[in-house]
């Protein structure tokens, strides 16, 4: 009996380096690894978009338009590129205006690209109406999807198979167009048993000849399986992935699942000598970059809190940018929590972003008393509609510190009312920087902001991550001489934030010199140092990178009034004055790296 062939997408280029290096790759690179793949054999490669297009930007000081067009030099003519899209907010974390939904389909078909997939994390089908009709418009493919991800034990409400049942009916119902629908599991937990039930549902609901793709990940161990069940139940393709960015966090691997599939209906349409050639190749290209240890590991918890292999290395690569790198066990227990009452929105970018910004703050802060911005709005419906009612306390909590009411207006609604979205405030930011005004450049301003600026000034930083025995073995240069000890202090039931450093305390944000003697009946002398009627200092509560300067020497400042703008975590954090005075100095420039404690300014009182 003849065997059915199964379709698959080689996704080592975009999703691999995302989940094993945080998107955080030369394009010089991996280019000979893609012409190997591409003379195996293989004409379908996932090569951008997702965080494939701020990183390089933010990391790789490399334009994605150049990416794009030299991954379609190098992959051929007539070979099937495709990038991946998050509806309204397309290639960002921060949603986007009408015009800059359009314009990045455009962009996208102009560089070369034959299909998006495109999908909204909240499973909220009115972002993805507008989107895939701009995408179809501009002459691409369109593959639509349905998010998918187990949720923590003990939950229900969302994210079973009638779930995805009722989203693809909604979608079909809002007459999206589409070339094919794909139901992607970015976090690797949902359980093979509901992806068979799934699938199955919609092979009924679609016509026969639709074309149904599923995609995981091996995070949680049971990727080949799921991907079984999924063929099983109808699926035309899946995705695999190349060593070395296959298995752990990633796709499971081509060869893995050739394996799997030895003695079934079901073979894989490839030379898997000529793959092995190819990965052979693809390994050699990436042995100087950093591996992970987390990037190559199944993690059996990872139902519990549901981090996507893509978010996963991305945030422990910050991690240790910031030195902190000890939090994560922590943040990832904390993100349990936070999933259970965000509303369910699926762990895929940009939620799942949101989520970890939240078990972060959480970890570093105590738990619930820093709303992060974005998991805020998300709470407050400003992303879309979340999948169930999020917890009416946390709802509040975002309501109290955003100082934002809940809103159900469309999210393109209100994007298109806000003036600092769109094509007409990216053309005016480029302007100012003396920097052309091209679609391309009008793109990066809107979706990389002042990141993107930076780069087309030729300011960007690197910051890919390669092995570098005398760096590795080296003490951080941020790091402070005698270390830092952090604490959370509760008194009369009040919680403090408070570092210690040799005698300098922090306490909220307010510094005081300390002199400490063993006690002869007298108390230790705590003053605060505005006390000498000269400067008071301003420190880092938290490590992160400087993003902005808003005020400069000389300024008039009051006390909570924003004097930097710490980037850590893809949020943005205020350092408030602790005092009303004169900036007096400020210690750091813009792209700085800072440990908590640092003094980053001092204001004159």
């Amino acid at each position: 009996m003849a065997k059915k062939t199964v379709k698959f997408m080689c996704t080592a280029f975009r999703d691999g380096f995302q989940s094993v290096f945080g998107a955080r790759v030369f394009t010089k690179d991996f280019l000979p690894a893609v012409e190997a793949a591409r003379d195996a054999g293989i004409n379908w490669f996932e090569a951008g978009g997702g965080a494939r297009f701020q990183s390089l930007y933010f990391y790789c000081n490399e334009d994605a338009f150049d990416m794009m067009d030299a991954f379609r030099e190098t992959a051929g003519p007539d070979a099937n590129l495709q990038t991946l899209a998050r509806g309204v907010n397309v290639v960002g974390l921060d949603s986007q205006s009408s015009d800059i939904v359009k314009l990045h389909a455009d962009l996208f078909k102009k560089h070369g690209m034959t299909t998006i997939r495109n999908f909204d994390a909240l499973n909220d089908v009115n972002n993805l109406v507008y989107s895939g009709k701009c995408i179809t418009d501009a002459g691409l493919k369109h593959q639509v999807c349905v998010t998918l991800m187990e949720l923590p034990p003990g939950c229900s409400g969302a994210h079973d198979a009638a779930f995805y049942e009722s989203t693809l009916q909604q979608i079909l119902d809002a007459d999206i167009p589409f070339d094919a629908v794909c139901f992607k599991d970015a976090s690797g937990t949902a359980a093979p048993a509901k992806v068979y039930d799934t699938i199955k549902a919609a092979r009924k609901m679609l016509p026969s000849d639709a074309f149904i793709h599923f995609h995981t990940h091996e995070t949680a161990g049971v990727s080949v399986l799921a991907n079984k069940a999924a063929i099983d139940a109808g699926a035309d393709a899946i995705d695999l992935s190349m060593a070395p960015c296959s298995g752990g966090t990633c796709q499971p691997d081509v060869l893995v699942m050739w394996h799997a599939l030895r003695g079934t209906e079901y073979e894989l349409d490839v030379d898997v000598e000529k793959v092995r050639e190819a990965e052979e190749v693809f390994k050699d290209c990436m042995s100087d970059y950093f591996l992970p240890p987390e990037a190559t590991a199944v993690e059996p918890l990872i139902p519990w809190s549901p981090m996507p292999g893509g978010a996963l290395t991305a945030n422990t690569q910050m991690l240790r940018d910031n030195n902190i790198m000890e939090k994560y066990p922590e943040i990832i227990m904390a993100m349990s929590d936070v999933v259970r009452k965000g509303g369910y929105g699926t762990s895929v970018t940009p939620v799942s972003q949101f989520y970890f910004q939240q078990a972060f703050n959480n970890v570093m802060f105590g738990p619930w008393k820093k709303i992060a911005e974005p998991y805020g709005k998300m709470v407050l419906g400003y992303f879309g509609k979340t999948p169930v009612q999020p917890d009416a306390e946390i709802i509040q909590l975002a309501k109290d510190q955003l100082g934002l009411e809940p809103t159900t207006r469309p999210v393109l609604e209100i994007n298109d009312a806000d003036p600092t979205k769109g094509i007409a405030p990216a053309k005016k930011a480029l302007k100012e920087a003396g920097l052309p005004v091209t679609d391309e450049n009008i793109f990066i301003a809107a979706a990389c902001k002042e990141k993107g600026i930076r780069f087309l000034k030729g300011e960007a930083v690197t910051g890919v991550r390669k092995k570098d025995p005398k760096a590795d073995s080296a003490p951080a240069a941020t790091a402070a001489a005698g270390g830092t000890a952090k604490y959370n202090v509760t008194v009369n039931n009040k919680e403090f934030f408070m570092a210690v450093e040799d005698d300098v305390v922090t306490v909220d944000g307010k510094v005081y010199r300390v002199g400490i003697k063993p006690s002869s009946g007298d108390a230790p002398s705590a003053t605060p140092a505005s006390s000498s009627g000269q400067t008071t200092d301003v420190v880092a509560q938290m490590p992160g990178a400087v993003y902005k300067q808003i005020l400069h020497p000389g300024d008039t400042v009051h006390e909570g009034d924003a004097i930097l703008i710490l980037e850590a975590m893809k949020m943005e954090m205020e350092v408030p004055s602790p005092v009303d005075g004169i900036v007096d100095k400020v210690n750091v420039g813009v792209g700085a790296q800072v440990a908590t404690g640092d003094v980053l300014a001092t204001i004159r009182v």
